[in-house]
Order: structure tokens, then sequence, then C-alpha cells
């Protein structure tokens, strides 16, 4: 494998020429935002809003991380003799397959290029089929930067991705996708002695509390829910109010989604925005017909260019109904009613792909004490569960990650290995 032989070249290189690869990078997709942004819109059918904000933030990230890679990177421990040296060091893994989604088609391949190149690996990037040009236009801008085959993309579909993982060179692989995709992926890793991190689904509560800003609580979870078409792991798909509010928050999320702007992605008020296919909007009516809830707005294809899908409120009143067991990646969002904080707390727990859970409240005593107790990787506070900090470990509880925290300063671990060395003068 020809990332394999640049491997030995790259991981020699000192920090200070990493960083300034990922800097030239961050410099270099500054430069093409205007044709990123495009090939977003265009490609994947993001929102031209969120698809600028998704190349701005790709170029912070290649930033940090050319900071990052900077860091102390090891420590000294007392050795058994005065006179010796007992040290730790990190090392680069090797060479590493990032499996990227569509969804986020130039964030998500940044930030595990951004960390897997700055520790020194060398990275094969296998894109997701529905944002190839995205990555092909990704690629001379990342690779002109290291030396020849540091950086590498891989184009097309399963056979593809299986064939990298399976690699024997092949010593770390990141993974974002779906939960039955992750899991096959985890055992083809595993299986062979490499590293393996998953984030896969997501089904992201959010609870409102009887003492929580219900005009901004709507507001907010709606654009949550169904921005982007619903198309992001962390969107908000459950809504649980206490019994207190439940009405008044009810009839304020149906008047949120129905203001929603569902027009062409390429417009400036774009929210809404086309699924990604249409066995995609196809799943998502299904998923629909099999839940027992009630269609509170929306439900219904829209007759446009494009695979639209009205933004749709389900009153549930069974937490295990189906709408609320299997992520659908399209803009619905369940609402359920709480009888108690303590109840809301239960059913937000409910099920196994907690990514990020929010609570709503202006109690502060409250708000610390769903943050220990809504169990997500991600606890949000009066704020939209989408929008993750690329500074913080990310990762997800039961079904939605396997593997280790990536991301921030816990990506060191996922793509480096500690030596210790032990020195007798």
């Amino acid at each position: 494998m020809h990332a394999r032989e640049a491997f030995f070249e790259w991981r020699e290189q000192p920090a200070s020429i990493r960083s300034d690869a990922l800097t030239n990078i961050a410099e270099d997709v500054e430069k093409w935002a205007e044709e990123l942004v495009r090939l977003t819109v265009t490609e994947v059918g993001k929102p031209i809003g969120e698809a600028r904000a998704e190349v701005e933030e790709a170029g912070a990230i290649l930033r940090y991380y050319a900071q990052t890679v900077l860091a102390p990177e090891g420590e000294t421990y007392p050795a058994s003799r005065s006179k010796d040296w007992l040290i730790t060091r990190r090392y680069p893994s090797g060479v590493c397959t990032l499996i990227a989604p569509w969804n986020f088609p130039v964030a998500i391949p940044a930030w595990k290029i951004a960390s897997a190149l700055g520790y020194g690996n060398t990275v094969v990037l296998k894109p997701a089929p529905a944002s190839t040009v995205i990555a092909g236009t990704l690629a001379p801008i990342v690779a002109r930067h290291p030396p020849e085959g540091v950086f590498q993309v891989v184009p097309g579909g399963t056979e593809s991705g299986k064939l990298l993982v399976e690699h024997p060179d092949v010593a770390a692989v990141p993974f974002t996708g779906s939960i039955v995709g992750g899991r096959t992926v985890a055992r083809q890793v595993v299986s062979r002695g490499a590293k393996i991190q998953c984030e896969t689904g997501g089904q992201n509560p959010t609870v409102i509390l009887a003492d929580a800003d219900l005009d901004r609580a709507a507001e907010t979870i709606t654009y949550a829910a169904m921005g982007y078409a619903g198309q992001k792991r962390t969107a908000t798909t459950q809504v649980i109010a206490e019994a207190i509010v439940y009405e008044e928050l009810r009839d304020r999320l149906v008047a949120a989604a129905e203001d929603l702007e569902v027009v062409d992605p390429g417009k400036e008020t774009c929210q809404v925005g086309p699924m990604i296919e249409e066995d995609s909007r196809s799943s998502a009516l299904e998923a629909l017909a099999r839940s027992g809830g009630r269609i509170l707005t929306g439900g219904e294809p829209l007759d446009r260019d494009g695979f639209y899908l009205e933004p749709t409120l389900v009153e549930l009143e069974d937490p295990k109904d189906p709408l609320t067991q299997k992520e659908i990646l399209a803009p619905v969002a369940a609402l359920l009613k709480a009888g108690s904080a303590e109840d809301a707390v239960q059913i937000a727990n409910g099920v196994r792909q907690r990514h990020v859970a929010a609570a709503f409240t202006n109690d502060l005593d409250q708000a610390m004490q769903f943050a220990g107790r809504l169990e997500a990787g991600l606890v949000r506070v009066n704020t939209a569960t989408v929008g993750v900090d690329y500074r913080v470990p990310l990762g997800g509880t039961k079904d939605s990650g396997i593997g280790p925290e990536v991301q921030g300063l816990a990506a060191r671990d996922f793509y480096t290995e500690t030596r210790v060395i032990s020195i007798s003068p």
C-alpha cells in the first residue's frame, strides 16, 4: 500500500512541519470556500447558510489541530535508579482509513484528516458515494501539502470500504455512519487487532421542564429537528415536555414547524431543503406509517424537483413507539408528555441511541441534575442538540458509539500509541 510506504517518511517529520501543513491546508480550504459551498449545496442539498458555516468550520478545525499537535506529548516518571530516565512518548499509529458520511462532506473529513495527519499518520479517505464530487475537490487541496502518498482518496461503495478496513496495513479506522455499518466495520477491524472508533446513530431527546422559556424552546427545537431535513446525527428526534406546559409547547412547535422555509437549498432563505435520495424519503414515510402516533403537522411528500418531505411533528402516547427507536434522518420529530421531570428523564433514557440530549429550564439546580442524569455523550442546556464543538471529545452512549471518544484533545489517544522508554546512562 502506497500509504504505508509514505508513512515511514511522514512519521519522521517534526510536529512543526505537520502543523505547518495543516495551516496551509486550512488556507487553501478558505481560498476554495465558495466552490466547496456550491458543491455542498448541489451534491448533498445542504441549505446554503449551513453550507457556508460548515466550510468555515472546516478551516477552523484544521487551524485548531495545527496548534494542538504542538502540545506536550509525553511524561517523565521516577526511575528505580536516580541516574536512569523513565519516560513516555507518543508515536503515530500508522495508516488510517477514514470513513466519512455524506451529510457533513467537508467538516467531518476535515476533523478526521486534521487529527490523523497532524499526529503523523498517513490517511486514506473513503467518502460516502453521495459526496464523491466534494471529496474529489478536497483531495488536491489536502494532498499538495504533505509528501506524496500521505493523503489519498478512494471513492466507491461498500466493497471499496471493505477492502480498505480489512487491509493488513491499516492501523486505525474512524467511522461515521449508520449503526449497522458501524458494527460491521468494527467486527472487521477488531478481528485483526486494529483500532476502531465509530460514531453511529442518534435518537436525540430534548426535555422541556415546566419553568422553561417556551417560545425560545419551540423555535430552537424545531430547527434542530427539521433543519437540513433532519439529516444530522445530532438532530432532535424526541421532544419530551412536562404535562403542565405540554399543550402550550405543542401549539408553539406546530406553528414553528409550519413557518419553516422549505425551498431550494441554494436560496438564502432555505431552512429545510430536500432529503438526500428517494429511498430516504420513502423510509421516512414508512416509519410514519408504522407509528401509532397522531400527525400534528406535515407528513406528506412535496411535489417539487427533489425529495422534499414536509416538516413533520407526531404526537405519541407510547415512549416505545417505533418512531422513537430507530434513526430515520428526516424532518420528523416525536412529541411526548411526561408527568414529571423524573418521568421525562426515564423517557429520554429509554432509547439505546443516545448521541446528544438537551434540556430547557431556568433552574440552575435542575440543569446541573439533568446534565448528570441524561445518558448521552453530549448534554446541552437551553440550546439545540445540533452544533457539536470540535474542541471537545465526541462519542455516544449505548448504540451511538463504538470505541473511544475522539475529537479535541481526545483525538491524540486514538491516533497515537504510547511507548515507555527506559534509559540507563
